[in-house]
């Protein structure tokens, strides 16, 4: 399989949409230096193909149909540290882009970028640096300091954005009705909202829960 420093530049693709993995093999194409050599719709199937190719670069989607795009980068990341993972998404959550980090993912980048910046991108990582562009940059800084959500706080926010009452959350996670009561307190004081529809809506915004 062709690597950097061997022949062009193996990449993989991973994202359910085919338009989206059309328009990136249009991009990288005109690159002499790159040649995509498999293609996935799934998290599985992606992983799946990076064990049988062995690509030096993965694109990976946040967003796939059965798991998100950071736990099948840190499964990835757990087997090697061979491969490098840029992520190409549409997720603009601060939130997120720590998971992706957090998983291993070397660069990060908003599907709207510039056709220049993706090669860019392939290029840095395979030279071991990372890659992220102004946008990105932005939005980690806007978003300073990470909110530090617990796991067990944004399942109890999630829950909360489903329109149940804190009784009902207890019940729902089988635990005391005063312990949900300081999850909430302490979810509004790490993303300074003022009530729990405002929690809700920087959850949103921040990429700690989906629509």
């Amino acid at each position: 399989m062709p690597t950097a420093g061997h022949g062009p530049i193996s990449v993989l693709i991973v994202d359910d949409h085919p338009v989206v993995r059309d328009g990136i093999r249009a991009i990288l194409s005109s690159e002499s230096d790159m040649i995509i050599v498999g293609e996935a719709g799934t998290a599985e199937d992606g992983i799946r193909a990076w064990r049988a190719l062995r690509p030096a670069v993965i694109l990976f989607d946040m967003l796939l149909p059965d798991r998100s795009g950071d736990e099948a980068i840190a499964e990835i990341c757990t087997e090697t540290s061979n491969s490098q993972i840029i992520v190409l998404t549409t997720v603009s959550g601060d939130e997120q882009i720590y998971r992706a980090l957090d998983a291993g993912a070397r660069g990060y980048l908003f599907k709207d970028a510039a056709r220049t910046e993706l090669p860019q991108a392939i290029r840095a990582v395979i030279a071991g640096r990372r890659y992220f562009p102004a946008n990105v940059g932005a939005t980690l800084a806007d978003n300073f300091p990470r909110c530090g959500l617990s796991s067990r706080e944004i399942e109890v926010l999630k829950l909360v954005a489903a329109g149940l009452r804190n009784k009902e959350i207890a019940y729902e996670l089988s635990i005391a009705e005063a312990t949900v009561n300081a999850h909430v307190k302490h979810i509004l004081e790490k993303l300074h909202a003022a009530d729990r529809t405002q929690a809700v809506m920087m959850g949103l915004r921040r990429g700690l829960l989906r629509l």
